[in-house]
């Protein structure tokens, strides 16, 4: 049986070393991979149908720009506090390997538990599905697309990030940064539309721009909830840490390149869309991004579909890219089957906790819907969010004389840290629902869990059974940290 290398052990080592059988994952991740990671997760299908979800909880087109505009600046804060942490914490797994190494084992594990059972499989699932209904609605003219076949499509969308994931980090991250590069085109498109709009005149939709504006805590909660949802993404690059070249130096750079950028083309993007539609129109469109397109594109609003189809399946790879890395960095600490901690022995991919995040992912689509996941992945992710950046707050009072390569201000943690508890507390205060109890339920689940299975180590003979098999099977071995 394999034995767990823990936080000691140090590999300068970048492949399989030549002097022994240990594996380790390369570091393929350069700049502009990495930028494209984080922009290519971002933009999904998030601005091409949340934005009249925004302005439904706003209420008025300026209260909806404003959450816009507020979320770009609280992801920017977030990830540049992220930053520090990894490059302080030189490890891959983002939330999960700064909670154990500053929290202990049980908090690491609930999110691990939480994480690679729901939120990163819900997060697949949901920009899946997103991509199917823009995929299939061509085929369907004038109709509602039927739901066997938009979920038979998001399982073929799946199934084939898993396979390309599984086959080449470097086939993965080529793929994302066409994506990215795609994507950006069609955002590029629909802002230079905006622009044609204005210049000849179409400005009436931002005449009493604050009438109507909900203020609301719930209301302004759940309307951050979904712009959030579309800025998702900001942090995946501390889960890849082990596999980007230069860490200390290119984790905060691609954060500043790629965060500004993608805030900017998101507001330039809804007054394009406030250019060509009135806010009650907007509200009624099943589709923001087609909806403009009919109107600004003409028959050449396909190219709106064919936007949104290949944003959505580069957003889900990457999701997918992380997600497996969770997962695996769990399995690696303890917190998972063991079999989820191993690699390929050619290919050096994390290929079984790949297919596992794929196989949940799979599930989830089937009685799930986009709002419904894109609610409850968001209230789940900023109660981690909030205890990750208590992470950083600790290191930063308590032990103020590691070596840091990159320095947050305190005040920018601080702020992030209350907008979380806002984010949490809000909904709950002002809108309580039963989904929000179910939630905090299956977190505390974990504790059931842990006890047996992690602190006891009660294992049945079966599971190393089983593990020897499937280890052949997918011709996986242990690895080495990359650090």
């Amino acid at each position: 049986m394999r034995q767990r290398r823990r936080a000691g052990s140090s590999c300068s080592a970048m492949e399989m070393s030549t002097q022994g059988e240990n594996l380790r994952l390369r570091r393929e991740i350069g700049l502009i991979s990495a930028v494209s990671l984080i922009a290519g997760t971002m933009i999904g299908s998030g601005i091409f149908m949340s934005p009249e979800w925004v302005l439904h909880y706003t209420g008025s087109l300026a209260g909806s720009l404003l959450i816009w505009a507020a979320c770009g600046l609280l992801a920017m804060f977030g990830a540049l506090s992220y930053a520090e942490l990894g490059t302080l914490i030189k490890e891959s797994g983002g939330d999960y390997i700064y909670i154990l190494r500053n929290f202990g084992s049980l908090p690491a594990f609930l999110f691990a538990y939480t994480s690679v059972i729901v939120v990163r499989p819900a997060g697949v699932a949901a920009i899946s599905l997103s991509f199917a209904e823009y995929a299939v609605a061509p085929f369907y003219p004038g109709c509602s697309s039927p739901q066997s076949a938009v979920k038979c499509t998001a399982a073929a969308c799946i199934l084939f990030l898993a396979i390309i994931n599984c086959l080449s980090v470097r086939l993965a991250t080529a793929i994302m940064n066409l994506f990215t590069f795609a994507k950006l085109l069609a955002l590029l498109v629909i802002v230079v539309g905006g622009v044609v709009l204005l210049v000849n005149g179409q400005t009436q939709s931002f005449q009493n721009a604050f009438q109507n504006t909900n203020a609301g805590i719930g209301s302004i909660g759940v309307a951050f909830y979904q712009g959030l949802w579309s800025y998702d993404g900001w942090n995946n690059l501390n889960f890849v840490t082990e596999e980007l070249q230069k860490p200390e130096v290119n984790l905060p750079r691609a954060v500043m390149i790629a965060i500004p950028l993608v805030t900017c083309l998101y507001l330039l993007v809804n007054v394009s869309y406030f250019a060509a539609m009135t806010p009650t129109e907007l509200l009624s469109s099943g589709a923001v991004a087609i909806s403009w397109g009919n109107k600004v594109l003409g028959s050449w609003m396909w190219l709106i579909s064919l936007s949104v189809a290949v944003s959505s399946l580069g957003s889900a790879n990457g999701t997918l890219f992380t997600g497996g890395r969770t997962c695996y960095i769990a399995a690696r600490e303890g917190h998972m089957p063991d079999v989820l901690s191993m690699a390929h022995v050619q290919r050096l991919t994390p290929s079984p906790a790949l297919i596992f995040t794929s196989a949940v992912a799979l599930i989830m689509i089937i009685p799930g819907s986009f709002s419904s996941i894109v609610n409850f992945f968001s209230f789940t992710a900023w109660i981690f969010y909030g205890m990750t950046i208590t992470c950083l707050l600790y290191l930063k009072i308590k032990k103020p004389e590691l070596p840091r390569s990159y320095k947050v201000p305190i005040l920018i943690p601080i702020i992030v840290l209350m907008a979380s508890f806002y984010l949490v507390l809000a909904p709950i205060i002002d809108q309580p629902q039963i989904e929000f109890l179910y939630v905090i339920l299956f977190i505390l689940s974990g504790v059931l869990v842990y006890f047996p299975l992690i602190r006891y180590r009660c294992h049945c003979r079966f599971l190393q059974r089983l593990t020897l098999h499937l280890q052949l099977l997918l011709e996986v071995a242990p690895i080495e940290k990359n650090v």
